[in-house]
C-alpha cells in the first residue's frame, strides 16, 4: 500500500484489523473481546507508568491482564485493550523501510504476547527463534 499523505489512525486501525483476521482462528479466540485502538503517540501518565522518556520508543502497548493471571472470580475492569502509536509506528517505518503493514502487524503481535502472559524478553526469544 503506498501512501502520497502520512497514514492516519484509521489507516493503521485497518492495517491492524486485517493483521488480526490473518492470526490463526484457534490464537484469535483467546484474544477475542481485546480491543484494538490507535492513538497518535502515548501520553505524559503511561510514558511516566512504563519508565519511559522517549515518546517515540513505544509503538504499541496491552492494557489489561494477561491470561496468565486471570481468575473466573475476578471482577472485569474493562475491556483488555492493545494499543498502537500511530507517529512512533510512522517514525520506525521511516528509519527502517520496514514494510508499514509488516510493522504494524508486529506491533500489534508483539502487543498480543503480552495478553498472552509473555514478557518482553520471552517475546524477543521467540522474535529470535523465527529468524
Amino acid at each position: 500500500m503506498r501512501h502520497s499523505t502520512p497514514p492516519s489512525l484509521d489507516d493503521i486501525l485497518d492495517m491492524a484489523e486485517a493483521a488480526f483476521a490473518a492470526i490463526p482462528a484457534p490464537l484469535r479466540d483467546l484474544v477475542r473481546g481485546t480491543a484494538i485502538t490507535v492513538e497518535e503517540t502515548p501520553d505524559e501518565e503511561t510514558l511516566a507508568e512504563m519508565g519511559i522518556d522517549n515518546p517515540w520508543e513505544l509503538t504499541g502497548l496491552y492494557r489489561g491482564v494477561p491470561l496468565t493471571q486471570k481468575s473466573v472470580l475476578d471482577v472485569p475492569q474493562g475491556p483488555d485493550t492493545i494499543l498502537l502509536f500511530r507517529e512512533p509506528i510512522l517514525l520506525e517505518w521511516i528509519e527502517t523501510g520496514e514494510d508499514l503493514f509488516r510493522l504494524v502487524r508486529n506491533v500489534l503481535i508483539h502487543e498480543i504476547g503480552h495478553h498472552f502472559g509473555l514478557s518482553d524478553a520471552d517475546i524477543a526469544r521467540l522474535e529470535g527463534e523465527e529468524e
